[in-house]
C-alpha cells in the first residue's frame, strides 16, 4: 500500500488543474526534508516536475522551487541536467519578457551548472530571440538577459540576478574564457566587459556572483596582461569595491595613479560590506598579480592597487581580509635586495605603510616566480569557486 505521501505525488501528473496545484504546493516542504519521496517508480515525479514547469504560473513555480531545492542532490542533478531537452525548456522560459517565474528559472539553472555536462550551454544554439538578442548562441542571449534584468528593463517580474551564479560556474571551462574574453564582431570590446559595472551593483547575489567569475578568468586565462590593458581592464571594477569613500590617507600622487573611477569618491561611495566578496577580490587581484608574471606584476602595481589595499587593511579587521591585503603587498610590493639584505614586505609592508601613510609608499618590487606561489602554505591554495 502506498503511503499518503506516495499517493501525494502520484497527484503530480493528474489531469485536474486544481489537485496538481494542491500536490505541488503540499510537497515543496517535502523537497527538502525526504526528497527521496521524488525517487520513487524510477523519478517518475522528476518527470512530472519537469512537465509542471510549463504548468499555470502557480503550479510551474512551486515545481521549480521543488527542483531548485531537491537539484543538490547528485542523481536529481544529472536528470535535470543532461536532459537535452529540458535544458530547451528552461531557456525558453528564462528568456520570455513575460514569464513570471523567471527568477526562478534563473537559481534552476545556477543550480544545474554544478554538472559538468553544462559546458554544453557554451556553444549551444538555438532560436533567436529577437527581443533579447540577435544571437543564436544560448550564453549570448543569457548574457543580454543578466545585462538588462538588472535595471527591470526586459521583464518587470523578474531581475535575473542569480545568472551571476550560473556563469560563475562556467567560467570554470577554458572555453567559457576564452568565449568572455575573445572581442565579439564590429566591437573592440569582449563580452566579459558587460559584468564589470555588477561588482558595485546593490544586490549581493550580483556582486558575489561576478566577484567569483572575475576569480575563475583570472585563474584560468592564459593572458593575464590582456585582462589588464586600459580599454578592457578588470582591475578599476576590483579596485572600487575595495575604496573607502575616505581618501584622506591617500597623498596626491598615490590619487593620480589610481583608476579615475576610484579617485576622488562621494560620500555615497560604499565600501563592500560582506567580507566573502572582499576576500575573493583580494584573491583575484593576487591571482593577476602572480599568474601575470612580471608585466600582470607591475601593470597591478601601477594601477593604484597598493594604497588602496593598505587603507583596507585599517578599515578591516576581518582576519581572513587582512591576510588577503599581506599576501597581495607580499607580491606587488615585496622590498628589492639591497646591498646583500633582502626583507619580504607582507604584514610588514602594511604596518610601515600605517606608521607613514602621510605619503607614498618608496618600497620597490622584486621579482615573483612560480616557487613564490607554490610555497604558500595550503590554506591560502586558491581554487575555482562555485
Amino acid at each position: 500500500m502506498p503511503t499518503e505521501l506516495e499517493e501525494l505525488v502520484g497527484f503530480l501528473h493528474h489531469g485536474n488543474t486544481q489537485i496538481r496545484q494542491i500536490a505541488a504546493e503540499n510537497l515543496v516542504p517535502y523537497s527538502k526534508a525526504q526528497p527521496n519521496i521524488f525517487k520513487t517508480e524510477e523519478y517518475t515525479p522528476v518527470k512530472d516536475l519537469k512537465l509542471l514547469v510549463r504548468d499555470y504560473s502557480p503550479i510551474a513555480n512551486s515545481a521549480l522551487t521543488i527542483l531548485i531545492n531537491i537539484s543538490v542532490d547528485h542523481d536529481f542533478l544529472k536528470l535535470l541536467a543532461e536532459d537535452n531537452a529540458f535544458l530547451e525548456t528552461l531557456l525558453g522560459r528564462v528568456t520570455s519578457t513575460k514569464e513570471p517565474n523567471g527568477n526562478e528559472f534563473s537559481m534552476l539553472l545556477a543550480n544545474i551548472a554544478k554538472s559538468p555536462s553544462i559546458e554544453r550551454l557554451i556553444t549551444l544554439k538555438r532560436s533567436k530571440v529577437p527581443d533579447l538578442s540577435p544571437s543564436q548562441l544560448a550564453i549570448a542571449q543569457l548574457i543580454e538577459l543578466f545585462n538588462r534584468g538588472a535595471n527591470g528593463s526586459y521583464n518587470k517580474d523578474a531581475t535575473y540576478d542569480y545568472l551571476a551564479y550560473l556563469f560563475a560556474d562556467l567560467a570554470k571551462f577554458p572555453a567559457f574564457v576564452t568565449y568572455l574574453t575573445t572581442p565579439t564582431p564590429h566591437t573592440t570590446l569582449d563580452p566579459l566587459t558587460s559584468f564589470l559595472p555588477h561588482t558595485m551593483h546593490p544586490f549581493p547575489i550580483r556582486r558575489l556572483g561576478t566577484a567569483s567569475l572575475l576569480k575563475n578568468i583570472a585563474l584560468l586565462q592564459p593572458d593575464i596582461p590582456y585582462l589588464l590593458q586600459p580599454a578592457h581592464s578588470i582591475l578599476p571594477p576590483l579596485i572600487l569595491p575595495l575604496c573607502s569613500p575616505n581618501q584622506e590617507n591617500i597623498s596626491e600622487e598615490e590619487m593620480e595613479a589610481l583608476p579615475e573611477e576610484c579617485q576622488y569618491l562621494t560620500p555615497e561611495h560604499q565600501q563592500e560590506k560582506d567580507m566573502e566578496i572582499l576576500k575573493i577580490h583580494l584573491e583575484t587581484l593576487f591571482l593577476l598579480a602572480t599568474r601575470g608574471g612580471v608585466e600582470g606584476r607591475r601593470l597591478v602595481r601601477e594601477g593604484g592597487t597598493y594604497p588602496v589595499v593598505r587603507e583596507l587593511h585599517l578599515d578591516v579587521e576581518e582576519e581572513g581580509v587582512r591576510r588577503g591585503c599581506e599576501r597581495l603587498v607580499d607580491v606587488i610590493m615585496g622590498d628589492e635586495a639591497v646591498g646583500g639584505s633582502h626583507e619580504k614586505s607582507g604584514a610588514g609592508a602594511v604596518e610601515r605603510a600605517e606608521k607613514q601613510k602621510d605619503g607614498p609608499s618608496q618600497d620597490v618590487g622584486r621579482m615573483v616566480t612560480q616557487a613564490d606561489v607554490e610555497e604558500d602554505d595550503e590554506d591560502d591554495e586558491i581554487v575555482p569557486i562555485f
